[in-house]
C-alpha cells in the first residue's frame, strides 16, 4: 500500500511538471492562446530600420498591441506595417505612429500618440500620420564627416 502511495505522488508530480512546462512553452513561444481579442490597422513609414514583427506597440507607455507584419509598398517604396491592437483601444483619425528605440541600443517599438479628432480609425483602417525610425549611424556620420557645415 505504501508503494502505491509513492507511485501516485510521483505520477502527480510528473503531471504537474508537464503542465508547468506546457504553460511556459505557450507563454514564451508567444503562441497567443490567452491574448485578448484584437483588430488590425496599418501605417506606412519611410523607414522602419530595426523594427521587427512581434515588436510592441505602446500608447502612453502601456503596451496595447504588436506589429504583425512588415512589407514593402512597391508603388510608393515605403514600408507598410500591420499593427494588431487590443479591441478596447480606440484611435482617433489624427493619431501619430512613431518608431522609437527602447534605450540607446535597444529594440525598436511603435509609440502611438492619440489625436483629438472625433473621427475614429476602425478595423482595417490606416494611421496616416507617421514618424520614421531615426538612423543613429547616419546622424553620427554626418556629425563626424562634416566640419563647420562643410564636408571634408
Amino acid at each position: 500500500m505504501k508503494r502505491f502511495n509513492v507511485e501516485i505522488a510521483v505520477g502527480l508530480f510528473v503531471v504537474a511538471g508537464f503542465l508547468c512546462f506546457a504553460w511556459l512553452s505557450v507563454r514564451l513561444g508567444d503562441v497567443g492562446l490567452f491574448d485578448p481579442p484584437t483588430y488590425t490597422v496599418s501605417a506606412e513609414f519611410g523607414s522602419v530600420s530595426g523594427l521587427k514583427p512581434g515588436a510592441i506597440v505602446e500608447i502612453a507607455g502601456v503596451q496595447v498591441g504588436k506589429v504583425t507584419r512588415i512589407e514593402l509598398n512597391t508603388e510608393k517604396y515605403e514600408a507598410r506595417v500591420e499593427i494588431s491592437l487590443q479591441k478596447g483601444v480606440v484611435l482617433q483619425a489624427d493619431s501619430i505612429a512613431s518608431i522609437r528605440t527602447a534605450g540607446i541600443i535597444g529594440d525598436r517599438y511603435i509609440d502611438i500618440s492619440p489625436g483629438g479628432s472625433d473621427e475614429l480609425i476602425g478595423p482595417g483602417g490606416r494611421i496616416v500620420e507617421t514618424e520614421s525610425a531615426i538612423n543613429l549611424e547616419e546622424l553620427v556620420s554626418k556629425y563626424v564627416f562634416e566640419k563647420d557645415g562643410k564636408k571634408e
